[in-house]
C-alpha cells in the first residue's frame, strides 16, 4: 500500500507541474520490482510500464536520429567544403599543444604524441629516454591528462582519460631500471606525491569527488582513507604547495571552502585544518617560509583578498596584504620566489599587479596589451625565479608567449610576433544598459568597417557559475571573422568578468538578471549598426543553454538559428530531482525548488523547457552526447519533442507556408562525456556541421 502511494502522490505531482512521469517513476517502479515490493499483478503491470518507458525513449532517439541523416543531405556539401577550410586554418594557426613540461632536478619531463619522456639537461638531447604510453597499460584510446614525480624520481604517477568518461584512471610507473607500470587506480580525479613511494589521490564516482587516500608503493603496497567528505554540496581536490612543504586538501562547494593541510614530512600523520567553513568564504592556501598565503572571499567587501597568517592559527588573525579592486575578475595568481603576481580583468581588459611577499605591498602595476582577452600561464614556474612566462590570446589572435621580469619591470614577447596580426580584426568593447539600467560588458570582433548592418553576427554567452565566457582562439572564430561574420561575446551577470558580485547578480532568484542582460546586450549591438535580427545567431554550450534557451523562448524574434552544445535546457525537473549526482551540489547556484517556493517560482520563470509556447521559433541545432553524464539524453529527447510539437502547432495554426516551419534538429554524438570530448576528426566535422548550418540558416 506505501508503495501504490507513493507512485500515485509522484504521478500527480508531475502531472500537476506540466512535466511527464519519466525517470523518476521509471526508477521508482525498478526498484520496487526489484526488491520485491510489488507481487502478481502488480509486478507485471510495473514490468510493462517500465519497458514502454525504455521503448518510448529508445524509439524517440531513433527518430532524431533518422531525421538527422536525412538532415545533414542538405548539409553535406557545404560541411566537406568548410571542413576543409577549418583544416586549411588549422595549419595555418596550429593549435598549442597542452604539454607537461616539468623541471624536476637535472631532469626534465615532458609528454609528446602521446608517450612521456625525460632527458637530463647536463647531457641534452641524447639522454632521452621513453618512460610510459598508454598502451603500455592497455589504454591505447586514452590520453594523457597530468604527470607528478616522486621527489625522489623514483615512481611516475600518470592519469589518462577516456573520451567517453569523465573519470581519469591513474598509471603508476617505477622509473628505476627499465621502466615498469606497478599500478592502476581507476576513477581518479587527482593525484600528488607526498613522499617518494607515497602517492595521495582523490575518487570520483558518478561526478562527486569526497574521498582522499594513500597509497603507499613499499614491497608490501597499501591503500588508506586519509579524508572523506561527508557533505554532497562538496567537491575535494588536491593542490601541493609551491614549497612542496604541505599538500592541501581542498574541499569546496559553490560558496564556501575548507583547507587540509598534510605535512609532506610526516605524510602519516592526520591532516590539519586551516579553517573551517563559514558561510559564503572562499579560500585556498600556499605556504612560503614557515607562513601561509590565503587567498579568501573572507570579510568586507566579499571578493578576493591576499591574506597572511602564521601556522595554526585561526581566520582572526589573517591579515590582508593585497586587495582585488572593485569590479575586478581576479583570473590567476602565480607566486615566485619574493613576489606574488596577480593576473586581472578590470573594465573587460586584462592588468597585471605585481605584489613584495617581503614589504607586503603592491609594487608595480603593467596593462597588458589591448587585444588580449584570454590569459594562460605556460606552467608551475620554478619556486626560485622572479620570471613568469604566459600566453596572451583572443578569439580571433592565436596565443603569444610573454614573459615578464619581475627585478626587470620588464614584458617581453616571442621572437616573430608583429603587432600588425592583432590590427587584422578589429575589437570594440562597449557597454549594454540592461532593464535595471546595469551596464553589461560586450566584446565585438569584426573585419571590415562598411556594411556591417548587413553582416552575419554570432552572439556567444554562458552566465553561470561566476565563470567567464571562453575568450580564447579557436581557428573556426578567426575564419568566420575573415569571411566578413561579426562575434559578439555577452558578459552577463551570473558569469565572473567582474568579480564575484557580478556572479551573485545573476544566480539562485536573480536568473533573470542573465537574461535580461543578455537581451540587452543582442539589442545594444544591432543598435550599435552591427548586424540585425534576420542575420543573427546565438552560441552557447552547457549551462549557458540555460539563458541561450531561455532568450529563446522569451525574445525569439532577435534570432534567425540557434546552435547549443550540450545544453541545460530542463532545469526545474533536475533541481526537483536529488537522486542526480549533481543536484545537491548544484542548489547553490539555481536554487533548492523542493524546498523553497521562490526558487521553484525563479525556475519555473525562465527554464526553457517549461516555457515551451506555440509561436514562431528561430531554427535550432543541439549537439548531445550519448555518454554525457551531466546533461541526460533523455532529457533533450523531450525538450526536442515539446519544442517541434509546439512550432508545428503555431505553424499550422497560422497557416504558414512551408518553407517559414524551422529546423528543429537534434545531432546525438556516439562518442564523448560532455561538450568537446571527442577525437580530432569527429570535433572537426561537427565544428563544420554546426557552421553549415548557419550558413543554410542565415542564407549566406
Amino acid at each position: 500500500m506505501k508503495i501504490r502511494l507513493l507512485v500515485s502522490s509522484a504521478s500527480w505531482f508531475f502531472c500537476r507541474h506540466g512535466t511527464q512521469l519519466r525517470a523518476v517513476e521509471q526508477k521508482l517502479f525498478f526498484t520496487s520490482w526489484q526488491n520485491g515490493y510489488l507481487t502478481g499483478h502488480r509486478r507485471e503491470w510495473a514490468k510493462s510500464k517500465l519497458l514502454r518507458g525504455l521503448h518510448s525513449w529508445q524509439t524517440l532517439l531513433d527518430c532524431e536520429r533518422k531525421r538527422w541523416e536525412a538532415a545533414c543531405v542538405t548539409y553535406q556539401d557545404l560541411t566537406e567544403v568548410l571542413k576543409k577550410r577549418l583544416e586549411e586554418m588549422h595549419q595555418k594557426y596550429p593549435i598549442r599543444a597542452e604539454r607537461n613540461m616539468i623541471k624536476h632536478g637535472d631532469y626534465t619531463y615532458f609528454d609528446e604524441d602521446s608517450y612521456i619522456y625525460r632527458f637530463q639537461e647536463s647531457i641534452g638531447e641524447d639522454s632521452v629516454e621513453s618512460l610510459f604510453s598508454p598502451e603500455d597499460a592497455g589504454l591505447q584510446d586514452y590520453v594523457i591528462q597530468r604527470i607528478r614525480i616522486s621527489p625522489a624520481q623514483t615512481y611516475l604517477a600518470v592519469t589518462l582519460k577516456s573520451f567517453d568518461r569523465e573519470e581519469a584512471t591513474c598509471i603508476v610507473v617505477r622509473m628505476e631500471g627499465q621502466p615498469r607500470v606497478v599500478c592502476s587506480i581507476p576513477n581518479v580525479f587527482s593525484c600528488e606525491w607526498v613522499t617518494d613511494n607515497v602517492l595521495f589521490h582523490t575518487r570520483q564516482d558518478n561526478l562527486q569527488c569526497r574521498s582522499v587516500y594513500a597509497a603507499e608503493f613499499s614491497r608490501e603496497s597499501t591503500t588508506r582513507l586519509v579524508y572523506h567528505e561527508k557533505d554532497p554540496r562538496f567537491f575535494v581536490d588536491l593542490y601541493m604547495t609551491r614549497d612542496h612543504r604541505f599538500l592541501t586538501i581542498n574541499s569546496n562547494s559553490k560558496t564556501c571552502a575548507e583547507v587540509w593541510l598534510v605535512d609532506c614530512s610526516a605524510p602519516y600523520m592526520p591532516p590539519a585544518l586551516v579553517q573551517n567553513r563559514l558561510p559564503g568564504v572562499i579560500y585556498h592556501v600556499e605556504h612560503r617560509n614557515g607562513c601561509l598565503y590565503i587567498l579568501t572571499t573572507y570579510g568586507e567587501p566579499a571578493d578576493y583578498k591576499l591574506m597572511t597568517a602564521p601556522l595554526n592559527s585561526d581566520v582572526q588573525q589573517w591579515k590582508p596584504i593585497y586587495r582585488v579592486p572593485a569590479e575586478s575578475r581576479l583570473l590567476d595568481m602565480e607566486m615566485l620566489e619574493d613576489y606574488c603576481l596577480m593576473f586581472l580583468r578590470q573594465k573587460n581588459e586584462l592588468h597585471m599587479d605585481v605584489i613584495s611577499l617581503s614589504r607586503e605591498a603592491v609594487i608595480g602595476s603593467l596593462k597588458l596589451p589591448a587585444w588580449a582577452c584570454a590569459l594562460q600561464p605556460e606552467s608551475r614556474p620554478e619556486e626560485r625565479t622572479s620570471t613568469i612566462d604566459f600566453y596572451l590570446e583572443s578569439p580571433v589572435h592565436p596565443p603569444v608567449m610573454f614573459a615578464y621580469s619581475v627585478p626587470d619591470k620588464k614584458l617581453s614577447v616571442e621572437a616573430g610576433y608583429s603587432r600588425e596580426e592583432s590590427k587584422t580584426c578589429h575589437l570594440v568593447r562597449m557597454n549594454a544598459k540592461s532593464k535595471d539600467g546595469t551596464l553589461v560588458p560586450v566584446t565585438v570582433f569584426y573585419k571590415a568597417e562598411s556594411g556591417l548592418r548587413d553582416r552575419p553576427l554570432l552572439v556567444h554567452v554562458y552566465g553561470a557559475y561566476g565563470m567567464d565566457l571562453n575568450m580564447s582562439f579557436k581557428a573556426e572564430k578567426r575564419m568566420l571573422v575573415e569571411d566578413g561574420w561579426i562575434l559578439a561575446y555577452c558578459h552577463v551577470r551570473g558569469g565572473g568578468e567582474l568579480g564575484c558580485n557580478w556572479h551573485k547578480q545573476g544566480n539562485l532568484e536573480k536568473k533573470q538578471n542573465g537574461l535580461d542582460d543578455l537581451e540587452a546586450c543582442i539589442v545594444h549591438v544591432h543598435g550599435r549598426g552591427f548586424s540585425q535580427p534576420s542575420r543573427t545567431a546565438l552560441e552557447a554550450a552547457s549551462a549557458g543553454g540555460v539563458l541561450a534557451g531561455a532568450l529563446y523562448n522569451s525574445r525569439p524574434w532577435l534570432l534567425q538559428a540557434m546552435v547549443l552544445e550540450a545544453p541545460f535546457l530542463d532545469v526545474l525537473t533536475t533541481m526537483m530531482d536529488p537522486s542526480l549526482p549533481l543536484t545537491i551540489e548544484e542548489h547553490e547556484e539555481w536554487g533548492s525548488p523542493q524546498t523553497n517556493v521562490q526558487h521553484y517560482r525563479a525556475i519555473q520563470a525562465y527554464c526553457p523547457y517549461q516555457n515551451i509556447t506555440p509561436q514562431n521559433y528561430p531554427s535550432v541545432l543541439i549537439t548531445a552526447y550519448e555518454n554525457d553524464q551531466r546533461v541526460a539524453l533523455s532529457g533533450l529527447l523531450r525538450y526536442m519533442k515539446k519544442l517541434r510539437t509546439a512550432a508545428l502547432c503555431h505553424f499550422q495554426r497560422s497557416a504558414l507556408p512551408d518553407w517559414r516551419m524551422p529546423n528543429i534538429l537534434l545531432d546525438v554524438q556516439p562518442g564523448g562525456s560532455h561538450c568537446d570530448s571527442l577525437s580530432w576528426e569527429d570535433s572537426l566535422k561537427k565544428v563544420a556541421t554546426h557552421l553549415a548550418f548557419l550558413h543554410k540558416e542565415l542564407k549566406l
